[in-house]
């Protein structure tokens, strides 16, 4: 990271925790049932038979129900595990999810390690976010996890940050290795970016 924009994106990292954290019990629900409503209607519509998602942290906008309804509805589920490498492994859900803790504090899958190269059988890769700019470019919460991940994926499939409503900003910091999305879900629509890159497979 270059001096410049370190500051930046850590002021802006901690900007955009505040305000998660002053969201109300009704405004989270709220969020929780647009957000399950979008994803479930991304995933109608590229016809996805297998997606990456997250298990969402408590002030995270909350994927757990659209995890639940994809699983139910036949539709595999990967779930990331980071690694001391800053790689990431994959577990597939199950009817009876187990939890932990990662290396950072945050909830993950308890399950078989199926190794970094599972996400490459996807259709739909749903990835967390502080921020997304209006090009589609995603600030991270600077671990580099899904940077890497994406980065090194040679046909990689639509990639859909989550986010609450005012998370989606005109510009944030970008470096070289910053990985940008298709497209974004909040709880009152999905957004779809005009330029992606040419080695992702398109909608």
């Amino acid at each position: 990271m270059t001096d410049d924009l370190a500051p930046q994106k850590r002021a802006l990292r901690a900007e955009l925790r505040e305000r998660r954290r002053n969201l109300t019990r009704d405004e989270r629900a709220a969020a929780t049932t647009g957000i399950t409503e979008q994803l479930v209607a991304l995933v109608r519509k590229i016809d996805a038979r297998s997606v990456s998602c997250y298990l969402s942290a408590q002030d995270e906008p909350n994927t757990r129900e659209f995890a639940n309804w994809a699983r139910d509805a036949g539709i595999r589920v990967l779930f990331p595990i980071t690694r001391t490498d800053g790689l990431l492994d994959w577990t597939t859900a199950t009817d009876d999810e187990e939890e932990t803790l990662g290396l950072f504090g945050t909830p993950e899958a308890v399950g078989e390690l199926l190794g970094p190269i599972a996400i490459n059988d996807v259709d739909l890769i749903v990835v967390p976010a502080a921020a997304v700019d209006g090009s589609g470019m995603r600030l991270g919460w600077g671990r580099g996890y899904y940077d890497k991940t994406l980065g090194s994926m040679e046909r990689c499939p639509p990639v859909y940050a989550v986010l609450f409503d005012s998370e989606l900003v005109d510009e944030v910091p970008r470096e070289r290795h910053d990985q940008a999305v298709d497209g974004v879900v909040t709880p009152t629509r999905t957004v779809e970016f005009s330029t992606r890159s040419p080695r992702r497979r398109r909608i």
